[in-house]
């Protein structure tokens, strides 16, 4: 992805905002999933072909992750290190989706269909982030 399509995304040409903006949508979203896991286990797991006891021990993961993530977010200079991490725990989020996908899970269709589209969602939001982490990175910021 160019420098003028994240910057285009991120609404900011300042590389440390935009990675900045990029870590709390992944917050914001991963913290909404959580909370509908949490809070709808039982018809989101009906529907989506998960046992409500899967789906609230992965909106609580979910909801620590993404308060981490979001604590990542509201610092002013995100550590590299951090980001990366997370870079990296959202791509190995994606694989182990598309593993399970085809070796454990039964979901239904609906199921299936989600696991797919939150599995490119994930990684797309590592691969913002990894871009956004560069470019910081290459302006000394």
């Amino acid at each position: 992805m160019s420098t003028h399509q994240l910057a285009a995304l991120a609404r900011t040409a300042e590389p440390r905002l935009m990675l900045r903006r990029f870590l709390a949508l992944d917050a914001a979203v991963t913290g909404t999933n959580a909370l509908a896991y949490l809070t709808l286990s039982g018809p989101l797991g009906r529907y989506l072909g998960a046992g409500s006891g899967t789906l609230l021990a992965l909106g609580a993961f979910l909801a620590v992750y993404a308060g981490c993530v979001g604590l990542l977010a509201a610092r002013p200079r995100p550590p590299a290190l951090a980001v990366r991490a997370v870079v990296e725990a959202n791509l190995a989020w994606a694989a182990v989706s598309f593993v399970a996908l085809a070796l454990w899970l039964a979901p239904t269709t609906a199921g299936a269909v989600w696991t797919v589209l939150q599995a490119f969602v994930v990684t797309g939001f590592a691969l913002l982030q990894y871009g956004a982490l560069r470019r910081s990175q290459g302006s000394n910021v």
